[in-house]
């Protein structure tokens, strides 16, 4: 007589594909919210791996399945800040604003973040070991000027469309770093080396107005 056959184990529902993906993303976010405090408060030399692993609460091999060394946790850090910083502020549709409007906003929300101190710190740690590091000067490029600048650059090229601007030929890459460029000023270079007082709210917004206009004026449909 056979022998019985075991029945076959119930599946958790909640188990699968999604839920793996679900937890390993959930683990991922817990180490580099860890190694975001550590790099804050130690710097880049004085982080080690396994301070990285205690203050994310997971073990030193556990941190190494992610990552395999300190520079690509940093550098994962930074595509991670970078990369959320530009989505959030380049998300210029969100409002129906006027272009002028939307660019003022824009401006002066983005000066109000480059004078952060935690960006700040984090900028002052990507200058200090790019020469070691090239790669990681040239992630925090991408993910964040260039890839704000692109995204920049689609609002652009949309707004030419609907006639709020005219590019006459140049493209909306070039004319996003035009307005970008606008907004720079001593502001970020004052507050990398401690140089003076972030300004009040008032002066950024002032800020954000002047470069609006005169990139509206510079862009204008002919009539």
């Amino acid at each position: 007589m056979a022998s019985p056959v075991a029945p076959h184990a119930a599946k958790d529902p909640a188990s699968g594909p999604e839920t793996d993906a679900a937890e390993t993303g959930a683990k991922r976010a817990q180490v580099l919210a860890g190694a975001r405090r550590v790099f804050l408060s130690h710097g880049f030399d004085a982080a080690s791996m396994g301070r990285i692993a205690r203050e994310a609460g997971v073990s030193k091999g556990t941190l190494y399945v992610y990552f395999d060394s300190k520079e690509a946790l940093f550098r994962a850090l930074i595509v991670d800040l970078q990369r959320s910083t530009a989505e959030r502020l380049t998300d210029l549709d969100r409002r129906h604003d006027g272009l002028e409007t939307a660019l003022s906003s824009f401006a002066a929300r983005l000066l109000a973040e480059v004078l952060e101190p935690e960006h700040v710190a984090l900028l002052r740690m990507v200058v200090a070991v790019s020469e070691r590091f090239p790669d990681i000067g040239r992630t925090f490029y991408e993910a964040g000027p260039l890839y704000g600048a692109q995204r920049l650059a689609e609002h652009l090229a949309l707004r030419a469309t609907r006639g709020e601007i005219a590019l006459d030929g140049v493209d909306p890459q070039d004319a996003a770093w035009h307005f970008l460029g606008l907004i720079k000023n001593p502001l970020s270079l004052c507050a990398l080396m401690s140089a003076a007082p972030r300004p009040p709210e008032a002066e950024l917004a002032r800020i954000g107005r002047e470069a609006a206009r005169v990139f509206m004026r510079a862009y204008a449909p002919r009539p």
